[in-house]
């Protein structure tokens, strides 16, 4: 039997996580951290921008109806998946990155002038020499408590997933809140800049390779079986 997966990720990529989970064999515990809510915004000249740059699907999905005033501009996206939700919502994709925003950045011919478009929480990226950003913020994750499911399964052995900074940050306030001793719970996180948001003192912190979902449940694959 194998220990279980508690993966704190936010819909729709909740969802999706557990049912890869479920595909490899592995018991997943759905507690998510956030949910997610959109805020009002507006961009008062769409034209001076010649591109979006999109760092999640969520751009998409929580807009709303001013999105449509920036349909005309080209869409450089993070990775596969949010340039799936661009086309979806009928945005033309101009470039799509390995799920790595400053890669997409650094690939750009300038001179050009985008528009950071998607939520509060942001990675912090570096405009190259003749690349302008301006940011717009659609929408923010709210945050949720650790569910009594959710600390069960930690006491239990649980591996926790980690997503973002923004959930290694709640999750470890959550686990010092609840009394959750960190020297007991083990952390897999989708790269070194998220282990790092939650802190030290875990029993063990882990991280992926490269920024893909697959790549954070072999890990689980392997720790949990």
């Amino acid at each position: 039997m194998s220990r279980p997966l508690v993966i704190l990720r936010p819909e729709p990529g909740l969802s999706e996580t557990v049912a890869a989970a479920r595909a490899l064999g592995l018991q997943p515990v759905p507690v998510p951290l956030f949910d997610i809510a959109s805020v009002p915004w507006a961009v008062a000249h769409p034209d001076r921008y010649d591109g979006l740059l999109v760092g999640s699907g969520n751009t998409f999905r929580h807009g709303g109806p001013g999105l449509a005033a920036l349909k005309q501009l080209p869409t450089l996206c993070v990775g596969e998946r949010t340039a799936m939700a661009a086309m979806d919502h009928g945005f033309a994709v101009e470039m799509t990155g390995n799920g790595v925003l400053q890669g997409v950045l650094d690939a750009l011919v300038p001179p050009r002038r985008l528009l950071r478009i998607g939520g509060e929480e942001r990675v912090p990226v570096t405009a190259p020499s003749g690349i302008g950003i301006d940011d717009c913020i659609v929408y923010r994750a709210v945050p949720r408590p650790l569910s009594p499911e959710g600390a069960a399964a930690l006491t239990a052995g649980g591996l926790a997933l980690l997503h973002s900074a923004a959930a290694a940050r709640h999750f470890a306030a959550e686990c010092t809140r609840l009394g959750i001793v960190r020297a007991n719970v083990e952390i897999a996180a989708l790269g070194p800049r998220i282990a790092d948001a939650a802190g030290r003192g875990w029993r063990a912190a882990h991280t992926a390779d490269v920024v893909a979902d697959a790549a954070l449940l072999a890990i689980a694959e392997q720790l949990c079986h």
